[in-house]
């Protein structure tokens, strides 16, 4: 019987880390599952800290895909017009946070126009919700330096949260289901689901995506081979139980192993349908990211049109596998 062998087409993939991110959940999970594989893809992901490295990797060829958020992209991505950033996939609306009001607070905060004089929790420094947030405030009228945001850390934030220490928090999944599970706090601005941020902003937008370069863009083929990959680990995450999945997946992503059916069950909403991106969507995405912060005077931001290459992922969504 003759040896069949099989030349799988080699890609490698940045991801913004940590490993346990919601948003580039998939991307794991296909990998996981072996649907790069079965797609006749051979795909090495490479963790960075966080999205500007991914970002960077791209710019440095030292990746041939990156997912990262678009913020990212736009200020540490590709600087030259013929390397250009095209977006292959979207992945989240926003980042997947809610802005809660600790119940004891709840008599003070009622709306967005109750947060000038208050004190607000994130994360991090920079936190990619905090763009969201300074566009939630200007949609309202108001502005960012009304309100005191205070950072403290992940485990930090819940902490405040739960004791009332700030008027509100920018709390990331599952901590903020927890919370509200629990009493603890009730949700001010949800921004965990596309249909959420359609509600909080009245437009749709994309935070984290995967991009390629235009110089080094891989083949339409394996764009859509790789796109097929993902929307079958999005359909796994959605129908998959804990357990199915963690009996796949490496530890890294599953530890601490009371946290990761919270993780689990939080991110199975948090995606864009079809992974699909519009250039209305790139449009006001943009727009936020421009009025949070300028960007570098060296970036070069091409009409959202020429920033998508979403003809493969349509290629995928129409047809089956082997066609």
């Amino acid at each position: 019987m003759p040896l069949l062998i099989i030349l799988l087409q080699t890609l490698t993939l940045a991801v913004a880390g940590p490993v346990t991110s919601p948003e580039y959940f998939p991307l794991r999970v296909a990998e996981a599952e072996g649907f790069f594989t079965r797609e006749g893809l051979e795909v090495t992901i490479k963790t960075t800290r966080a999205e500007p490295g991914a970002a960077e990797a791209l710019v440095q060829g030292q990746a041939d895909l990156a997912a990262t958020s678009l913020d990212a992209m736009l200020r540490f991505g590709p600087r030259s017009v013929n390397q250009g950033a095209r977006l292959v996939f979207g992945l989240t609306a926003a980042p997947p946070v809610a802005l809660l009001v600790p119940t004891s607070q709840a008599q003070i905060v009622k709306s967005i126009n109750d947060l000038p004089g208050t004190k607000v929790g994130l994360s991090s420094p920079g936190a990619p919700e905090h763009a969201w947030f300074g566009w939630l405030l200007a949609r309202a009228g108001l502005s960012i330096a009304q309100v005191s945001v205070l950072s403290h850390g992940t485990r930090g934030l819940v902490g405040v949260v739960e004791g009332g220490d700030v008027h509100a928090g920018l709390v990331p999944e599952p901590f903020a289901s927890r919370l509200i599970a629990d009493g603890r706090a009730t949700v001010l601005v949800d921004l965990r689901t596309p249909a959420g941020v359609m509600q909080a902003f009245g437009v749709s937008t994309v935070n984290a995506a995967v991009f390629a370069r235009a110089d080094r863009r891989p083949r339409d083929a394996s764009l859509t081979a790789f796109a097929r990959a993902v929307l079958a680990a999005e359909q796994r995450i959605a129908t998959a139980s804990v357990d199915e999945l963690a009996a796949r997946l490496p530890k890294r992503l599953t530890t601490p192993p009371d946290e990761f059916a919270g993780r689990l069950e939080a991110t199975r909403r948090i995606y864009l349908v079809d992974g699909m991106v519009t250039a209305d969507q790139l449009r006001e995405s943009i727009a936020l990211v421009r009025a949070h912060q300028p960007l570098p005077a060296t970036a070069r931001v091409p009409p959202p049109e020429e920033l998508m290459h979403v003809e493969p992922l349509r290629r995928a969504l129409t047809a089956p596998a082997g066609r």
